[in-house]
């Protein structure tokens, strides 16, 4: 399994991402983790993006394809992948196009999670996440057992800069220009599938099951 999972900010591309991941045993790679952890441990990466997030723009190309070329090139990925946020812009979408012909692999599909206005606005103000080791929540969709505690580690929780309702705005402004033009690339390449990122997560498995399996993915990896 190869798969894309995009779409605005808010979709839901995360949670599916990661019930995939379980059921298909391949990694979830999400890019946005990816860069909250380098912000964490203080990285030089991460402390050039942490600004370019907190505005609500996106990373350079040059620095989300490296970060992503490296997690595919561990063992773990041989077997496949879930990339969730990446690729957001067309030069993105070339540079893992040529990363897979390198190792003459092919994409399965790109999923787009087309997803309402008010939808995103309501998700994304109600993230939640744990500073400590990364784990996220959702004041009413993916609660903690203990209002405000991380369920692994107990730490205070806290709202991402990023989440606040005038930078989620801009963030889906930023997202419509420069995201996208990613419809057409993939559409036109045969691999777009269009999905309800409306639906609930129980719904919206059941259409990507069908989605996949049409797409030759059938059986789990072992």
């Amino acid at each position: 399994m190869r798969i894309i999972l995009f779409g605005p900010p808010g979709a839901g591309k995360g949670t599916h991402a990661q019930i995939l991941s379980r059921k298909w045993q391949v990694p979830h790679l999400a890019a946005g983790d990816l860069l909250r952890s380098h912000i964490r441990e203080l990285t030089e990466v991460g402390k050039k993006v942490k600004a370019i997030l907190e505005r609500g723009e996106l990373v350079p190309d040059v620095l989300i394809n490296e970060l992503i070329a490296v997690e595919l090139r561990k063992p773990v990925a041989r077997r496949g992948f879930i990339l969730d946020g990446y690729p957001r812009t067309l030069g993105q979408a070339d540079a893992l196009d040529e990363f897979l012909k390198g190792k003459n692999e092919n994409l399965d599909v790109a999923l787009y999670f087309k997803t309402s206005v008010d939808v995103v606005i309501d998700r994304l103000t109600g993230r939640r996440f744990c500073p400590e080791c990364g784990a996220n929540y959702h004041i009413r969709n993916i609660p903690p057992k203990v209002s405000g505690k991380c369920d692994r580690c107990g730490a205070s929780l806290v709202e991402r800069s990023d989440d606040r309702p005038e930078t989620v705005r801009r963030r889906l402004e930023v997202y419509e220009k420069d995201t996208a033009p990613l419809l057409n690339y993939y559409q036109v390449k045969g691999f777009l599938e269009e999905v309800p990122g409306d639906f609930d997560v129980d719904e919206l498995q059941a259409v990507l099951a069908k989605v996949l399996e049409r797409h030759g993915v059938r059986e789990s990896i072992r």
